[in-house]
């Protein structure tokens, strides 16, 4: 089987600090809620699947950027890092 490496890109991402707190991405409908699901959650660009939230998951942007997926903090830090403003990863930064 062949190896990949996944390309470095630079993603927005938010995390689901409080339940009851909004973040970017977290469907905020009154009919959504009262419908279809009335948990705090995401609906994902795979034929509208809602997938649920929990405080401490990240929020991240489909490339599309009108649906989002859920990241798992544990997850989210071993996967991802801080960009700084000017755009240099910490690694960068470090060996510079």
């Amino acid at each position: 089987m062949s190896k990949y490496r996944k390309i470095p890109v630079v993603i927005e991402a938010e995390q689901y600090i409080k339940y009851g707190k909004l973040a970017k991405g977290m469907c905020n409908s009154q009919t959504c809620y009262t419908r279809v699901c009335d948990e705090p959650h995401v609906h994902t660009i795979h034929n509208g699947q809602i997938v649920l939230l929990e405080v401490g998951d990240w929020i991240i942007p489909e490339p599309d950027g009108e649906h989002f997926y859920p990241c798992k903090p544990d997850i989210f830090k071993e996967t991802y890092e801080k960009v700084s403003p000017a755009g240099a990863t910490r690694k960068e930064r470090d060996e510079k």
